[in-house]
C-alpha cells in the first residue's frame, strides 16, 4: 500500500510562489514511489491511499512579473495560483487533517519565504503563518516525518528550535551557493545545519525531518532532481 502525503505549495512561480520544476519533481517521485498522485480536477479517488495538495488561501505577498523580475501591482491568491500546479486539485491548508495523512512535504520557491512565513523581509525573526505553524507542529507532535527542499527547512529552523536541517553548503563554494548565509542564520535560531551536497538530503532521525538544498545551489537541473528525490525517499521509508 502505498503512502498518504500532503503536498503544501506556496503559489505559482520561483519569485513569488513554489518553485515550480521543484513541486513537479517532488510529485514524480512520490509517483514513482507508490503514492498515487492525481492530475484530474474535482475531488480525489476514494482510495486508502495517495498525495493531495493544499496551499494557504491567502493574499500573496508581492506578484511578480517572471520575465522582467520585477514586482507588478497585481494582487494574487497563493491558493488560486497553487491550483495551477495542482491541476485544479486543491484544497485550503486549513482543511488539511493530520490524521489522514502519513507525511507532509513542502517543495521551496520565493513564495514560501513570502507567503508561508515572512523570511524574505524578517529572516531569522520571522513569523510563520498560523496554518503552516499548525499543519508542522501537528505532524511533529505525530511523530510524522516532514519533507522541505530549498528554502523550506528555515520553516522547521524556526518552528523547531534544535532540529537538524540542510540548505545545502555553509560558505558559497565555488560560487554554487549564494544563499550561504541562510545556514548562519538557522544556527542563530539555534538548530543544527548540516551541509549537504545538491543531489542528496539530510534527516533528522530525532525529528523525522528530510531537507534538501534543491535550488539554493547552481546546479544541473539533473542533479537538483536528484536531490529532492533522495528527499522525498527518505521522507517515504520514516512514513
Amino acid at each position: 500500500m502505498g503512502k498518504r502525503v500532503a503536498l503544501v505549495l506556496a503559489g505559482c512561480g520561483v519569485f513569488d510562489g513554489s518553485e515550480i520544476h521543484e513541486a513537479s519533481a517532488a510529485l514524480v517521485h512520490l509517483s514513482r514511489g507508490g503514492a498515487e498522485v492525481g492530475g484530474r480536477r474535482g475531488p480525489a479517488p476514494r482510495r486508502p491511499y495517495g498525495v493531495k495538495i493544499f496551499a494557504p488561501n491567502i493574499e500573496q505577498r508581492d506578484v511578480v512579473d517572471h520575465l522582467k523580475g520585477s514586482p507588478t501591482e497585481e494582487k494574487r491568491n497563493v491558493l488560486v495560483e497553487s491550483a495551477r500546479l495542482a491541476r485544479g486539485n486543491i484544497q485550503d491548508l486549513a482543511e488539511l487533517k493530520t490524521s489522514e495523512f502519513d507525511a507532509v512535504i513542502f517543495p521551496g520557491g520565493f513564495g514560501v519565504a513570502k507567503n508561508l512565513c515572512s523570511w524574505a523581509v524578517d529572516g531569522k525573526n520571522c513569523t510563520v503563518h498560523e496554518h503552516v505553524n499548525s499543519t508542522l507542529q501537528a505532524f511533529h507532535s505525530a511523530k510524522k516525518p516532514i519533507g522541505l527542499c530549498c528554502i523550506s527547512p528555515v520553516l522547521a529552523a524556526k518552528v523547531f528550535p534544535g532540529c537538524e536541517v540542510t540548505v545545502g553548503q555553509d560558505k558559497n563554494v565555488d560560487g554554487r551557493f549564494p544563499d550561504a548565509e541562510t545556514a548562519s542564520a538557522i544556527a542563530e535560531l539555534g538548530c543544527k545545519h548540516i551541509c549537504k551536497n545538491v543531489n542528496e538530503s539530510h534527516v533528522d532521525k530525532a525529528n523525522k525531518i528530510v531537507t534538501t538544498c534543491a535550488f539554493m545551489c547552481k546546479a544541473p537541473l539533473h542533479e537538483i532532481f536528484d536531490g529532492i528525490g533522495t528527499m522525498v525517499q527518505e521522507v517515504l521509508k520514516l512514513a
